[in-house]
């Protein structure tokens, strides 16, 4: 881990941030494996299973814990990830493959600075969720193709505060931009409020402005640890699904809450752990049961029935010499999606809970280095009970990703 000594730097290009942030915008796509979320922001932390609130590793560590801006060095961070997931429903002794798209470019950016007044300052660019799934063979929902896009990014300028050489207080303000599509879904739009805006509308989009506040300190030589929590994010609506979602289009970002320590068991060989509370039944597009005798996007409608979840994220970084180190993790989920709401989430399935990961970074100058990693996602599957239409379909999802980032250091 590093410690910034508060030595003031030049700002980094406004090309590559604008570069990064431009890309993002346009390249922002599905990312789902704790439920909606990534297992993990910043690529070396996915390597290490997600584990990033207590454990400061560069500039992308700012997106987990915006006190780790005073804990990593000066720099950048610019990755990109390939995200390949396999979704699929079953019903009726037929099984419907959601793969119509397979593969999804993620793009992530992170810069951090100190300042001379002891100030450190960050800005963070991500996906941090978002669904796909797109059946070429409509799974009884309509006609035609039948499936959804969700996408998802963050902005977050960040600021952190050393207290004292073990302690510092930081914030983000996430500036947040979504935008979703559903179509082929025709055959539920009886139960709507309004038929015309329930499918079938192109993509719609909004923003929203939320914060996260966080803590990093070391507790001993060998011991850091953090807290982090950010707000749920309220989105403004989604105009053209006032009739799918509850309230006439509402669809916010769940609030999460995340406690993280980092352990260095020898000079080598490090140690990180995370566990994370997703707060999904908070958001009432996310959370409502589909089982409320009410029409979709009404006031307190139906939504995707999800519950929240508790994640478990467990790394561990090995330097074998100055020049490479290996990463490997270890991600667990609860499984946000009940057996008695199965039928709306064969368009969101995100039933995943056990990820593994490995990557490696190796160092190409005394200041930058590259990282790769691989993510496998478990196969998972959630029966439904069939006690109802909204629990006659059986779900299964499997990942994997791959991805590279550059690091470099002032």
């Amino acid at each position: 881990m590093n410690v910034n000594n508060h030595t003031p730097h030049a700002a980094l290009k406004p090309s590559v941030l604008a570069a990064t942030i431009l890309v993002s915008i346009t390249s922002i796509t599905a990312h789902a494996t704790n439920g909606l979320a990534p297992t993990g922001l910043g690529n070396d932390h996915r390597a290490m299973g997600g584990a990033a609130t207590g454990n400061p590793i560069n500039s992308s560590s700012i997106a987990s814990n915006p006190a780790a801006a005073s804990f990593v060095d000066d720099g950048y961070d610019l990755g990109v990830e390939l995200f390949q997931p396999d979704r699929s429903a079953s019903a009726g002794g037929m099984t419907f493959s959601g793969n119509g798209k397979e593969n999804f470019i993620i793009p992530e950016g992170a810069y951090k600075r100190s300042t001379a007044s002891g100030l450190d300052l960050g800005l963070v660019v991500y996906g941090n969720g978002g669904m796909n799934t797109e059946y070429k063979t409509n799974p009884g929902f309509g006609s035609g193709t039948a499936g959804v896009d969700y996408q998802q990014l963050f902005i977050a300028p960040t600021l952190s505060y050393k207290l004292n050489e073990n302690h510092a207080f930081g914030a983000s303000i996430n500036l947040v931009y979504h935008k979703f599509k559903a179509y082929g879904i025709t055959g539920f739009g009886g139960f709507s409020s309004d038929p015309t805006k329930f499918s079938d509308n192109g993509y719609d989009s909004s923003t929203g402005a939320g914060l996260t506040l966080g803590w990093q300190g070391r507790i001993s030589p060998s011991l850091t640890a953090g807290l982090a929590y950010r707000s749920k994010v309220r989105m403004g609506k989604l105009d053209k699904y006032s009739g799918l979602f509850p309230n006439a289009g509402s669809f916010d970002v769940p609030a999460a809450t995340s406690a993280g320590v980092g352990w260095e068991i020898s000079d080598s060989t490090q140690l990180a752990l995370d566990v994370q509370r997703i707060h999904y039944s908070d958001v009432s597009s996310i959370g409502n049961s589909s089982l409320i005798q009410a029409p979709f996007g009404s006031n307190g409608g139906p939504g995707f029935g999800w519950d929240d979840i508790t994640v478990y994220k467990l790394g561990m970084r090995h330097r074998l010499n100055p020049n490479l180190a290996l990463m490997a993790g270890f991600n667990y989920g609860g499984n946000p999606v009940k057996s008695s709401e199965t039928t709306l989430n064969v368009l969101a399935p995100g039933v995943t809970q056990k990820h593994l990961s490995l990557g490696a970074q190796i160092a190409t100058s005394p200041k930058s280095s590259i990282t790769i990693s691989y993510m496998h996602a478990l196969s998972n599957e959630v029966i439904g009970d069939k006690s109802s239409m909204m629990s006659g379909y059986d779900l299964k999802m499997e990942q994997n990703s791959m991805a590279i980032s550059f690091s470099h250091k002032f």
